[in-house]
């Protein structure tokens, strides 16, 4: 297999013309703010909705183990964990695509 790879490496090295053209990726001038409002909102409202999510949680833990019951308090323990889940994949994601948003516009 390592023969193959090096044989179309000395080929492409070999080439006059490359095989593969100069192409640099990036986004439209005129969509670049638009989709910067919509990231920026989309992970506002996510992590927004995630933090109210928790605190519902929490509200239903404290509700369901003063008047014991026990069914409210776990479903109150299990939104937590899911909320603390969701702000995690909202932070993740956002930082992949700011990633490789950044990738393809150069390092400007």
């Amino acid at each position: 297999m390592s023969q193959t790879l090096q044989t179309i490496n000395d080929v492409m090295i070999l080439a006059d013309d490359p095989v593969i053209p100069g192409f640099k990726p990036s986004l439209p001038g005129t969509l670049q703010n638009p989709t910067g409002k919509i990231l920026g909102w989309t992970a506002g409202v996510g992590l927004s909705l995630a933090v109210l999510g928790g605190l519902t949680g929490w509200a239903c833990v404290a509700i369901g183990h003063n008047s014991e019951r026990a069914q409210l308090a776990s479903r109150g323990k299990s939104a937590i964990v899911w909320s603390l889940i969701a702000g995690i994949g909202i932070g993740v994601t956002s930082g992949l695509v700011w990633g490789f948003y950044t990738m393809t516009q150069g390092g400007k």
